[in-house]
């Protein structure tokens, strides 16, 4: 028998108003997990109107007391880590450490916000006339909208959710459909911690039709979006058209860096972790390497050598290094692009097949695959795959390899491995990336500093953490407190104050 999940709108657990179900499988075995309802505009129609009702309430709750419903959502999600990282790896895939990681940010951004209840800090600065108070205080947006991704389905929703319940907004929460049951266990955690009806509402289904009117409701102030550059570009032209603001964290193209003085066994396990973690379906997943000549050939070869040992398989074996793709469609975007680089010219030095041997043949796997001899106007080394696909470029000296690096539309993560702490300084003055690293992969994040990054990967905005996060969610009011007792004229009295 199927188990159902339901929408949570204004405290309640209902069905889509059409009754229709999508349904969840585990991308590594075929097995249902559960349907969910395949919502419409009707259901968040009504989610967005328990969000709007719910708001004058909740943004006038001080935000201590907000952040102490955080906190308490955070305990709760820490004492159940173990259950909820087995349905992530049940539900998405990544093997099970990786899922266990996920659910683990999703309570370090929970204590980090609650921290910033007592905080939320704004703006005290001296007024240009005298016996006059001049700050600025943070206001919420009212209702927003939240498009979360199938690949971190508890943690990238947890760095908009938090935050934008801290500084007092109400929430219309669309998780992806591949991973709907565990933003149901997620919200259902929200609910046990006493978060009031109404202030985060849960609504399943495809982006069309239930994204797209999330997007296009008059009462949603924002869009907050991680996902495909495509998709993300569409609701930043509609967006911009209905006068809402919109946050988008979108696609990426990483690279390491791996100059000649640089400690080749190190660099090694940061690209095997940061191309082949959760089978490269990270948007800070290295897709390319860029190498120096002295040490290309070794490295090229090693890396090859340790891709083609890694077993594929189910994510909660502890024998798994790589699991599943989320579903048949990645796995044969994937394997284009394999096409794609052998008819460009690439080497392809290992993978580049399907896994389909024994128990793989119930899911959707792709075999780790590395290319040597890319260039960088191949679309092999310019286009996001979003799987576990290496390209290794050549590049003569530093200063090649960053414009290498620095020369693709995406600027979320870069890494370098050196030993030359000038040659270090010089990476972390010129990689035009949201994120550097420094003798390590590109990926993983912490909540205390801000994520995300330029040109075609986001839109400007941050989040993940750190302070910038919460100028995403509020309005800056400007305050001037006049206790002179008489008429001041801002800038024509300042001149009479000098003379």
């Amino acid at each position: 028998m199927t188990r159902e999940f339901f929408n949570y709108i204004d405290g309640k657990w209902i069905p889509a108003a059409s009754g229709e179900t999508l349904a969840s499988h585990n991308p590594a075995t075929g097995e249902l997990i559960g349907a969910v309802p395949a919502s419409d505009a009707r259901d968040v129609a009504r989610a967005v109107t328990a969000a709007a009702n719910a708001f004058e309430k909740w943004r006038k709750t001080p935000a201590p007391r907000r952040a102490e419903i955080i906190h308490a959502v955070a305990d709760l999600v820490r004492a159940r880590k173990q259950t909820l990282g087995e349905l992530l790896t049940r539900e998405m895939g990544k093997v099970l450490p990786e899922a266990l990681g996920d659910v683990q940010e999703a309570v370090d951004m929970g204590m980090y916000m609650a921290g910033e209840g007592r905080r939320l800090n704004g703006l005290l600065v001296p007024s240009e006339l005298p016996n006059k108070w001049a700050m600025a205080v943070r206001d919420p947006l009212g209702v927003v909208g939240l498009i979360t991704p199938w690949n971190f389905p508890i943690a990238v929703p947890s760095w908009k959710i938090f935050p934008a319940l801290l500084t007092g907004n109400t929430i219309v929460w669309k998780p992806a459909e591949d991973t709907p049951v565990l933003a149901v266990e997620f919200v259902k955690i929200f609910e046990e911690a006493g978060l009031p009806p109404g202030v985060l509402n849960l609504v399943t289904g495809y982006g069309v039709p239930a994204g797209a009117a999330l997007v296009e409701h008059p009462q949603v102030k924002m869009i907050s979006f991680t996902g495909s550059n495509e998709i993300g570009k569409q609701i930043a032209v509609r967006g911009a058209q209905l006068g809402k603001r919109v946050s988008l964290e979108l696609g990426g193209k990483n690279a390491i860096i791996v100059l000649d003085d640089a400690d080749l066994d190190l660099a090694l396990d940061g690209i095997i972790w940061s191309a082949f973690g959760t089978s490269g379906q990270r948007c800070t997943a290295t897709s390319r390497v860029i190498v120096t000549p002295e040490i290309h050939s070794e490295l090229a070869e090693r890396v090859a050598d340790r891709a083609s040992k890694l077993r594929l398989g189910n994510g909660l074996l502890p024998t798994t290094d790589v699991g599943p793709l989320i579903n048949r469609d990645a796995v044969d975007k994937v394997h284009q692009y394999t096409e794609l680089g052998v008819s460009e010219g690439a080497a392809l030095l290992v993978g580049g097949a399907r896994g389909v041997e024994g128990d793989l043949a119930q899911g959707h796997f792709y075999k780790p695959t590395v290319f040597d001899r890319v260039t960088p106007t191949m679309r092999l080394a310019q286009e996001e795959i979003f799987g576990p696909s290496l390209a290794i470029l050549r590049a003569h000296d530093i200063d090649e390899a960053i414009r290498l690096n620095n020369g693709v539309n995406f600027g979320l993560s870069a890494s370098i491995y050196t030993s030359n702490v000038n040659k270090a300084f010089e990476a972390m003055r010129d990689l035009t990336t949201g994120i550097v690293y420094i003798n390590a992969g590109t990926i993983g994040s912490e909540v205390q500093l801000p994520f995300g990054g330029t040109r075609g990967t986001g839109n400007g905005h941050r989040e993940g953490g750190g302070p910038p996060v919460l100028d995403a969610f509020t309005e800056w009011k400007s305050i001037y407190v006049d206790y002179s007792g008489k008429l001041q004229r801002a800038q024509i009295d300042t001149d009479a104050l000098v003379q």
